[in-house]
């Protein structure tokens, strides 16, 4: 009867344990992903085994966890308390409750591995070490969750950036296309002017030789018919006297032939056409090299400007100008006298090796009279050197450049329509910074050759001019 009560007791225990754990889990699912979550937090033991080790390290007297365990001669285990009280009013010789077998002496041992275990097992069970576990489950849930979130949208947004590099690139191929179909078009407009200049030259000359040669034909024929008279007049000499010659017609005088000097005819298209072609392309390029010009009465006192307007440099002493509104009196600046509002436009400028300089465009409206700090938000977008080799973009903060070389040419490329402001190296038209948010409104080329405070005799800030656009061949 103990044992069957015992078995009920251990049956109906492990009822209520797993009922325990399917509560548990079923509302552990009803949170979300319990395998990911679990398996996040630690290598977790499967139910089956807990509920088995559970049942190992229960004893069968109280149906319960072990309570300072002992185990009897048989290798069963019993609570300390439970055995004695089991035992308790027995005479004689005892027995195992579990296995009945008989000990004449009531002795037993404390086993301290099955106490470690069972501690625990009763830590891991806790509702305390439960409810950490559901609440690390749960953050663990939510972080996963949140990551997943994190992933997805990172996932949108580089779907949509692979979308704007397609619209982008295929704009950009659109674009580049139109650049070189008008490249082409120039290039193939001087190729048929030059075919057709040759072809005139050509016929023009073959038309003198074709003259020349039909003139020569009827004098010859001419000559001919006068040769035929006279050698018939000479064979009737025979029969008949010969009073005068037979009367001949006049014959036509031919001129000389015209010279043709091949050279002369050849030299024009044994030429450097490309080079030729390359110095015409310039009337035509969409934007062109803008032949710029300083304005002198932009110009600080302290920048000296040569008589063509196309040199700048920085001087020691003060050049006497006439006052006005345009003129910078703070900071060392002058600029173009050429401004801009539409279009696309393009200029170089020339810094050799001076050790300081900034070089953009200024919007028309800046503050001349103030010493500000040049930006886009003061209406400056532009490039600067210092110490002759730490360049940056006229951002503020400052936005240091890492250039492969110092470049001795700058070319500066304003598009009004896309508001764009780039610098480029112009001896390989390598990009050196590019502002994408550019001027609004009217703005000029703006330039400061700086105070550079060295020993040596200062160097001019250059516009370069390209060559002539009056070229037609």
């Amino acid at each position: 009867m103990i044992r069957d009560a015992v078995q009920r007791s251990r049956v109906q225990l492990r009822e209520t344990f797993l009922q325990t754990t399917d509560e548990t889990v079923d509302s552990l699912q009803r949170e979300g992903a319990l395998i990911m979550a679990t398996a996040a937090v630690s290598p977790a033991v499967p139910p089956s085994a807990k509920n088995s080790l559970r049942e190992d390290l229960t004893c069968a007297i109280c149906c319960d966890l072990f309570r300072d365990p002992v185990m009897l001669d048989c290798m069963h285990h019993f609570c300390r308390p439970c055995i004695s009280r089991y035992w308790r009013g027995t005479q004689g010789p005892v027995t195992c409750p579990q296995c009945r077998k008989v000990f004449t002496c009531r002795q037993f041992q404390t086993n301290y591995l099955v106490t470690a275990m069972v501690e625990k097992v009763r830590a891991t069970t806790s509702q305390t070490y439960i409810q950490n576990l559901e609440k690390q489950l749960k953050e663990t849930l939510e972080s996963h969750r949140l990551r997943r979130e994190d992933y997805i949208n990172s996932l949108h947004r580089e779907k949509d950036k692979m979308e704007t590099i397609k619209r982008s690139g295929a704009d950009l191929q659109v674009r580049v296309k139109a650049e070189f179909r008008a490249l082409h078009q120039i290039l193939d407009d001087e190729e048929s002017c030059m075919l057709e200049q040759l072809r005139r030259e050509q016929e023009d000359e073959l038309e003198k030789v074709q003259r020349h040669l039909e003139a020569v034909k009827l004098a010859v024929r001419e000559l001919e018919e006068n040769m035929k008279v006279l050698q018939q007049a000479s064979a009737s000499t025979d029969h008949i006297i010969l009073t005068e010659l037979p009367q001949l017609r006049p014959y036509t005088q031919v001129d000389a032939a015209p010279e043709f000097d091949i050279n002369t005819f050849s030299n024009k298209y044994m030429a450097p056409l490309q080079y030729i072609t390359w110095r015409k392309m310039f009337k035509s390029l969409k934007p062109g090299p803008s032949p710029l010009t300083f304005d002198l009465d932009t110009a600080h006192p302290s920048v000296r400007v040569s008589r063509d307007k196309t040199l700048a440099v920085e001087c020691d002493g003060m050049t006497w100008h006439s006052e006005n509104n345009k003129r910078f009196l703070q900071c060392v600046n002058i600029l173009a006298a050429q401004g801009f509002h539409t279009g696309r436009h393009y200029w170089e400028v020339e810094v050799g090796s001076k050790p300081k300089w900034d070089l953009g465009v200024a919007s028309e409206a800046v503050d001349r009279h103030s010493r500000i700090k040049l930006g886009p938000e003061s209406g400056y977008w532009t490039l600067r050197l210092r110490n002759r080799n730490q360049y940056s973009a006229g951002t503020q903060p400052w936005t240091r450049l890492q250039l492969g070389s110092s470049p001795q040419r700058l070319g500066i490329f304003l598009d009004c329509e896309e508001r764009r402001v780039s610098f480029y190296n112009a001896d390989d038209m390598s990009l050196l910074y590019s502002f994408a948010n550019g001027p609004r409104g009217k703005v000029f080329p703006f330039f400061s050759p700086c105070i550079s405070g060295s020993s040596q005799e200062p160097q001019p800030i250059k516009l370069l001019h390209y060559p002539p656009v009056w070229l037609s061949g």
